[in-house]
């Protein structure tokens, strides 16, 4: 099978071994995958994939069933499929655990499709699985334009969570509030602490999703209700930042790290048992759906990792076979 190979830091349309499905596993024929932050920082050689993940790109794809390794019951080959990775998701043919992959729901594209696993269930997973976020709780998503802030912006317009976000311009907190934000802060524009008075009264945020790291912490906790939860998945800000422990006591705060890319399957398939009970009815509706900026050929890749790398875009950048 073809696939996209790293060479010197670029991408390489080329041949590959085919893959073979597992006990446990199925084969996937490959019709989208899609683009996140992360493949960019493993291009660039700083996000190794877990032990025994494929080495190739993606973390997500869309597509059909064509093999079924041992003791697999709950799929049958021509069944239409999208799936969280651990990697693999820039070629052809994937491989993966059969209780990271769900049927795609009702009238979704493989498209469509391919742009939900990797970012739904990053947001599903860290506001209410670790954050326990509650009805009636307000939330803060940072970069709130991006594909796990455009899935959070939904859930929590869903779910009824009132939800606030920071993002790189005007125009696209106009599109946040028009997914169902409350409203927003431009980052260019100074601190985000401004606004919090005028947003939640003076009370604070109960959750704050942030995929910035060392550079929010301060004014994060400073912005979080008493009983709040911080959960950090990311350090565009950095890895190191002082901790004001204090104020934690004093506001019984959480701070919880999270990542999705090297936790168990059982812990992914227990992700997608959720969303595919709470959010795949929705998405099916249409009163969730994916939001996608651009949709390229695979071969493609590299360009798609720039529109990625200029932080212009709105939601997914979707790459086909």
């Amino acid at each position: 099978m073809k696939a996209i190979d790293i060479e010197n830091g670029e991408l390489i349309w080329t041949d590959v071994d085919d893959p073979v499905p597992g006990p446990g596993e199925i084969l996937i024929r490959n019709e989208a995958t899609a683009v996140n932050r992360a493949d960019l920082v493993q291009r660039s050689g700083n996000y190794p994939p877990p032990p025994g993940a494929s080495p190739i790109l993606g973390l997500e794809c869309a597509g059909e069933v064509t093999g079924l390794g041992e003791g697999v019951t709950s799929f049958a080959k021509g069944d239409r499929v999208c799936a969280l990775l651990s990697g693999g998701g820039y070629a052809e043919q994937v491989v993966v655990p059969a209780g990271q992959a769900r049927r795609i729901p009702a009238g979704l594209s493989a498209v469509q499709a391919a742009a939900i696993p990797e970012v739904f269930a990053t947001a599903y997973l860290n506001l209410f699985m670790e954050a326990r976020l509650e009805v009636g709780e307000r939330v803060l998503l940072h970069a709130g334009a991006s594909g796990v802030g455009t899935a959070g912006i939904q859930l929590c317009r869903a779910f009824d969570n009132p939800v606030w976000v920071t993002a790189g311009s005007a125009a696209k907190i106009e599109r946040c509030v028009a997914l169902g934000a409350q409203g927003g802060h431009d980052r260019h524009q100074g601190s985000f602490r401004e606004q919090v008075e005028s947003w939640t009264g003076g009370t604070g945020f109960d959750v704050i999703l942030d995929p910035v790291g060392a550079a929010y912490l301060a004014d994060n906790l400073r912005t979080l209700a008493v009983d709040g939860r911080l959960v950090i998945i990311g350090l565009m800000g950095g890895a190191k930042a002082e901790l004001e422990i204090g104020l934690m006591m004093v506001k019984r705060l959480r701070v919880i790290g999270s990542t999705l890319r090297a936790r168990s399957v059982a812990a992914k398939s227990a992700v997608m048992d959720e969303l595919e009970h709470r959010v795949w009815p929705l998405l099916a509706d249409g009163s969730i759906k994916p939001v996608i900026e651009a949709t390229l050929a695979i071969t493609d890749a590299a360009e798609a990792h720039a529109l990625i790398a200029g932080n212009d875009t709105f939601g997914k950048v979707v790459l086909t076979f």
